[in-house]
């Protein structure tokens, strides 16, 4: 059984890690030949958390990268020696098995690897004294002085030049200050590969880091496509719908399968998020029926839920203007210029002056720690259907189309959309120069 871990970008929102909850639940069903893991590759805004927590689900676990690691590669011995047997207890396993190492323990805890060097050394330079052996060592004689273990979490290629570098035939394996097995040459003779399906996204600079090692299975998005190459023909469902969450419905639906309750709730919400409880211009007649169906099965009012997810967002004011920025904020290259692109959610815009300057505090500090040439912070409010806009200082402000109310701060009545309305604006803005 192969693993194959689900994806969303690196600043996992609603839809991103709701897409990949309920894509492995399908994919389980689906082929249970293999194992699908939801994962996020970044860390949880408050907001989400919250509406993540209110689901009542085992949220996907934080993994932070698919580069190869030396744990990957290890071997486990079924064989167990203490320090003080004699050394004829291991003949039979050699006859049987022929290992190149064996763990050693010493009143329970692990002492040490005997490999067969150890054993041929010993035998050699007996055998040098005399044509006879007259006396059987314990496995504590005969072993060498043993060398730092690696950290099962080392990356691949480090524990390859570490053995390389060793005298040793292998080198202890320890994970959390525990042995936990061991590697030899043999095990650094290919390279293994996580297999990866990446959902709401398919660009590689959003991706989980290390994606360009990866084995990528299989994209579900709903952005435009700017994937990586990959080795084989893969699976790729893309549309232009409102929410990921839409695509893995369907995708229920033509595999003649339908979400249980707790996973329509998961996908209903992840949908409401990315549509704004559907008053995004990104929405789509797929998305209104998707939802409607979802809430069917969930057994809640669509208006109701998506009112009481939106309610447990924190209002800005009370949140941390950098974690609350980059909670959903996205970068993008256009014509050489990088751009950074956050969007929150509130149910009123009434209080906006009260934080609009620690927040473009907060945007300036992030467009400097990301080398951004220019961000953008679209604040939506999603109940009465309109934006405003603050933006870092830089020469594309005075293109934007939008009425300025302060310093670098846009009005936007109707813009709900950062893909759709905000994005193709700002491009434009860039292509005036």
């Amino acid at each position: 059984m192969s693993t194959i871990y689900i994806t969303g970008h690196r600043n996992p929102d609603l839809d991103s890690v709701c897409s990949a909850y309920g894509y492995a639940k399908l994919m389980n069903l689906q082929d249970p030949d293999n194992n699908y893991i939801p994962v996020r590759c970044g860390h949880l805004g408050d907001s989400t958390k919250k509406i993540l927590d209110s689901l009542q689900i085992d949220i996907p676990k934080y993994k932070r990268d698919v580069y190869p690691k030396v744990r990957d590669v290890m071997m486990n011995s079924p064989y167990r020696i203490d320090a003080g047997d004699k050394l004829t207890s291991v003949a039979a396993i050699y006859e049987k098995n022929n290992p190149s190492a064996i763990p050693v323990y010493d009143n329970g805890r692990f002492y040490g690897l005997l490999t067969v060097d150890d054993i041929t050394n010993w035998t050699m330079r007996e055998l040098a004294k005399d044509s006879k052996i007259t006396e059987i060592p314990s496995i504590r004689m005969i072993m060498s002085e043993q060398e730092p273990p690696i950290d099962a979490g080392e990356l691949f290629d480090e524990g390859r030049t570490m053995l390389q570098g060793s005298s040793k035939r292998g080198l202890a394996v320890f994970e959390n200050g525990e042995y936990a097995g061991y590697v030899t040459r043999r095990c650094f003779l290919k390279c293994p590969k996580y297999n990866v399906i990446l959902v709401d996204h398919n660009e590689p600079h959003q991706s989980i880091r290390g994606i360009e090692t990866a084995n990528i299975v299989g994209i579900v998005d709903h952005h435009r496509l700017d994937a990586i190459k990959t080795d084989q023909p893969i699976f790729i469902d893309a549309e232009p719908l409102g929410s990921t969450c839409t695509i893995v419905y369907q995708l229920y639906i033509r595999n003649t399968r339908t979400p249980d309750p707790e996973t329509a709730k998961v996908l209903l919400a992840g949908l409401i998020s990315d549509t704004l409880i559907l008053k995004s211009p990104t929405t789509t007649g797929n998305d209104v029926v998707a939802a409607h169906t979802l809430a069917s099965l969930a057994g809640v009012n669509l208006e109701e839920f998506g009112l009481n997810m939106f309610s447990l967002v924190e209002d800005l004011k009370d949140r941390d203007p950098e974690s609350a920025i980059v909670a959903d904020f996205k970068t993008y290259v256009e014509k050489g210029i990088k751009i950074g692109i956050g969007q929150c959610e509130v149910t009123t815009l009434n209080d906006f002056d009260s934080y609009a300057y620690d927040y473009s505090e907060g945007l300036e500090a992030i467009r400097k720690k990301s080398g951004l040439d220019w961000a953008v912070l679209m604040i939506t409010d999603v109940i009465h259907e309109h934006s405003t806009l603050i933006c870092t200082d830089y020469k594309s402000n005075k293109h934007l189309p939008y009425k300025p109310i302060g310093n670098n701060l846009y009005d936007m009545p109707q813009v709900m959309s950062r893909k759709k309305q905000l994005l193709p604006e700002i491009i434009h803005a860039v292509g005036e120069h």
